[in-house]
């Protein structure tokens, strides 16, 4: 098993275990994990959480004006190469 699929394995049985339903969804370059965020849980367990999603790639909450949350995160399925990195300092 690829270290990009156990780890959104892994993000996906942590936030279950804290009692969230998630969901994942295979993509061509990542794997994505969503999990519905209740309004009864507890301090401690958004620490939990937030601790959880922060070991992905990149992870976000969406929050509706009617109190819906869902908490997002994204594990890369590959590491960019240095020739696939373009930003302010990028030569060739």
């Amino acid at each position: 098993m690829p270290a990009s699929e156990a780890s959104a394995e892994a993000i996906a049985a942590r936030l279950s275990a804290l009692g969230l339903t998630t969901r994942v969804e295979e993509h061509n370059r990542d794997t994505s994990i969503e999990a519905e965020v209740p309004e009864s849980l507890s301090a401690e367990s958004w620490r939990e959480a937030l601790e959880v999603v922060a070991e992905a790639d990149r992870f976000g909450l969406l929050a509706t004006s009617l109190n819906d949350r869902t908490l997002w995160a994204v594990v890369r399925k590959t590491v960019p190469t240095t020739s696939d990195v373009d930003g302010p300092g990028h030569q060739r």
